[in-house]
């Protein structure tokens, strides 16, 4: 279809007109072919129409044939007279958003946003305030646990998820405060010092990820054995909504507070799973198969993450009592997905939306018989938090 869109480059070019042109920019925008940045380019940085048409047909077809064949379709739709005189076949439709969601094209670098969409959204009073100096001012915590003292509870693959993570937050402008292999006391102590920098009273939001094993209403830290009954080394996951509320934090007062937990919500299966060689299970309240080396062996953690403070929100990488999983060479599932999703998406929806484009991601996650569906969990924001990366 790239091949077909150059072949009637030039009959487009002397034909379409600036309206027509503006329609198919929308379609495309809405489609994901195309980013705010492309289409303000298009028809900011070209003077005449035909200029615009060539800059748009020189765009799309650089982006092969599924983004051709869905500019083709919109041009039916928009002025199928046109569509017939610069010698086009009918073509396929454009997709449909299930099939469009199937085969997004996920970036592989955060996409920045534009001053006129910052401005937009800035001056809505359905927005969270997110003025230039406060986005230059956010810091984000980050504590990943991957080595345990029973070796046998290793998160093996989780040092990727902590990579991932550290890029990501950094890409939106995050200042990053990062701990490694923490005891649960170490993980409330962190928190608690989080809370107290001087930054909190700057930034607009903050973002806190924790990916440990864990159980119920706690994560497990590094030091945790399943023989340490009367004095378990734990940390209650209330504990962050407590730090981080309104009485002992004012400084994040209306403020955004995003968490993000990847573990488990329990120690059950999301649907049954036979064990081989190519699947391994280390939920810390069950025994599994010795791992192996290959890439696709998948492990669980296991967690659950209650909270109630106001402005904040956060993303349970599973249902109530339910494992997730993590490629050993990979990570998480749940944090490559929250990568392309906010690479791609970020500079233009807010973080209800990036969510649930997340949990879309996992309507088509299937291996072997494994299942996984994250969920967002109480949430109490009273407006919508944009990340305005790039400015």
């Amino acid at each position: 279809m790239a091949a077909e869109l150059a072949r009637v480059r030039g009959k487009f070019v002397s034909k379409v007109s600036t309206a027509v042109i503006k329609q198919l920019l929308d379609d495309l925008l809405d489609d994901d072919v195309l980013n705010d940045g492309q289409k303000d380019s298009i028809l900011e940085e070209n003077n005449t129409t035909a200029d615009k048409a060539r800059s748009l047909v020189d765009i799309i077809k650089k982006k092969g044939d599924v983004a051709s064949r869905k500019m083709i379709a919109h041009l039916y739709e928009r002025d199928p007279t046109l569509h017939s005189e610069v010698g086009l076949s009918r073509g396929q439709p454009a997709q449909p958003a299930a099939e469009q969601q199937m085969k997004q094209d996920w970036s592989t670098t955060l996409i920045p946003t534009t001053d006129s969409f910052w401005t937009e959204k800035k001056n809505d009073r359905k927005t969270y305030s997110a003025e230039k100096n406060s986005i230059r001012n956010r810091v984000a915590l980050l504590i990943t646990n991957i080595k345990f003292t029973d070796e046998r509870h290793n998160r093996n693959g989780a040092e990727k998820d902590e990579e991932n993570m550290e890029k990501l937050l950094r890409a939106l402008g995050y200042k990053v405060v990062k701990y490694t292999n923490l005891t649960g006391k170490a993980i409330d102590d962190a928190v608690m010092k989080f809370s107290k920098l001087p930054e909190l009273k700057e930034t607009d939001s903050v973002v806190v990820v924790i990916m440990s094993h864990g159980k119920l209403g706690a994560v497990l830290g590094c030091n945790w054995t399943k023989d340490d009954v009367e004095k378990p080394d734990e940390f209650p996951i209330d504990n962050i909504y407590k730090h981080l509320g309104s009485e002992k934090c004012p400084a994040l007062l209306n403020k955004p507070k995003i968490i993000i937990i990847q573990a488990c919500r329990g120690a059950e299966k999301g649907s049954v799973l036979v064990s081989d060689d190519a699947v391994v299970c280390d939920d810390v309240s069950q025994p599994g198969p010795p791992p192996c080396a290959d890439e696709e062996n998948i492990e669980d953690d296991n967690l659950k993450c209650v909270h109630k403070e106001k402005d904040f929100i956060s993303l349970l990488s599973s249902t109530p009592d339910t494992v997730s999983y993590r490629q050993r060479n990979n990570g998480s599932f749940l944090i490559q997905y929250i990568v392309d999703v906010f690479n791609t998406l970020a500079h233009k929806e807010h973080i209800d939306e990036l969510f649930r484009e997340v949990m879309q991601r996992f309507e088509e996650f299937s291996v072997q018989s494994l299942r996984q569906m994250p969920t967002k969990d109480r949430t109490t924001l009273t407006k919508h938090f944009y990340f305005f990366p790039g400015l």
